[in-house]
């Protein structure tokens, strides 16, 4: 079967600054970051105090209250994020479309608020029961089960998990599978909640939380920033999306995604720099026409670093000629969620001509001498993106965007 083209026609998106996606975009270009105190009772007992959490969160008059008792907050997120990107996308699932539709959710984690509760409820309550609905509202595949259940979507449904790479490994999947013709349209991206006790004295544990905010490429950088949220787009191929007569946002036209099999924390070069190659030749890309990426980013000395010297690898003199920058500065690091806000900002930057910020930055960093967008959005006209996605576990995905041009 030849490939078909395949386009973004909806974005959702529910985050530490924004609760849709015009919010979310206009803070991004503003480079208001979400950054700050996380609101949590057990605050005082964590070594870091800031995160980029998502506060009042309330999903009544969205979703049913029958059906919110059965989600994890982790799930009602992308419920309404989901919703969100339907709308703006205009479609409509029904009996003729709902098997050639796809649902493809990443999380790092899943429905670690109910599981929280549940060891609160045994261990610290000394109750002998948990919450007869746990195991529903647990499982990692809750989100892409209700979404599914909400829209009436019956083609392809499951949930990946590949830590900070999820949401890419989803888009990417849901992308091969409309191109190659499994199904004709996807809901995909990523839904994540990790401000609980346990989770975060497991970050703490492992030392690599920033305790101010988080300064990608910056050469006074110290690690990076939780954040929560989920991110969603609509794709569905070309020739759909100009039957309906859709508003298209940008075209995704390659991913690529490799594994380190190296070290399950500290990245390595080799497996980023094949990766970005890998989404280039998926998408029949000349290293020269890519103008921007959005970078893993993460603010740690190690992944900063190691990013720019693949960047460097990669396009050779080009990379003089390229901009990066980190959004994880403004919307924080939301694990397998992250690499969705990362594919709507790279979309809307290519619809927009202008480039996200790399917030926060003070220092210059010889090792990062790269245009990385410092402090302030930038009017860029540019035909392709890359967005990088690069995940504990040495598990790399990036995916290519052009620009919509009829």
């Amino acid at each position: 079967m030849q490939n078909r083209r395949v386009v973004v026609t909806g974005t959702g998106i529910v985050s530490a600054i924004g609760m849709n996606t015009g919010e979310f975009w206009n803070n991004v270009i503003t480079c208001n970051s979400g950054i700050g105190p996380y609101s949590a009772s057990f605050s005082d007992q964590i070594r870091f105090k800031n995160g980029a959490d998502i506060k009042h969160f309330d999903a009544t008059g969205i979703i049913e209250k029958d059906d919110l008792d059965l989600m994890d907050r982790f799930t009602q997120l992308a419920v309404v994020a989901a919703k969100e990107a339907v709308k703006n996308a205009g479609i409509i699932f029904n009996d003729e479309n709902a098997y050639n539709t796809a649902v493809i959710c990443g999380t790092s984690i899943g429905g670690v608020q109910t599981q929280e509760q549940s060891y609160i409820d045994l261990y610290r309550e000394n109750k002998t029961r948990v919450h007869p609905l746990s195991i529903p509202k647990t499982m990692p595949n809750g989100a892409a089960s209700n979404i599914s259940m909400q829209m009436g979507i019956k083609g392809p449904v499951y949930a990946i998990s590949t830590a900070c790479a999820s949401s890419n490994h989803a888009i990417g999947n849901a992308f091969w599978l409309i191109r190659n013709g499994v199904c004709d349209q996807a809901i995909c991206g990523g839904s994540e909640t990790p401000f609980t006790y346990t989770f975060l004295k497991a970050w703490e544990a492992i030392r690599v939380v920033a305790p101010d905010t988080c300064r990608p490429f910056s050469k006074n950088r110290q690690g990076m920033i939780l954040g929560e949220g989920s991110g969603m787009l609509v794709l569905e191929t070309l020739d759909n999306a100009k039957k309906r007569g859709a508003n298209i946002l940008g075209e995704i036209v390659g991913f690529g995604m490799t594994s380190d099999a190296s070290h399950i924390t500290k990245p390595d070069q080799k497996g980023a720099e094949k990766a970005m190659q890998m989404a280039m030749q998926d998408g029949s890309i000349n290293p020269s026409q890519i103008g921007y990426i959005n970078a893993h980013g993460t603010g740690t000395l190690v992944n900063d670093t190691m990013e720019v010297a693949a960047v460097k690898n990669v396009f050779g003199n080009h990379a003089n000629e390229l901009s990066i920058s980190s959004t994880k500065s403004l919307h924080g690091h939301a694990l397998g969620a992250t690499s969705s806000f990362e594919a709507i900002a790279t979309v809307l930057a290519l619809k927009n001509g202008i480039l996200p910020p790399t917030a926060n930055f003070q220092e210059k960093d010889e090792t990062c001498d790269i245009d990385i967008v410092p402090n302030a959005s930038k009017e860029k006209k540019i035909q392709y993106a890359l967005s990088n996605a690069f995940a504990f576990g040495g598990l790399n995905a990036v995916l290519a965007f052009k620009k919509w041009e009829e």
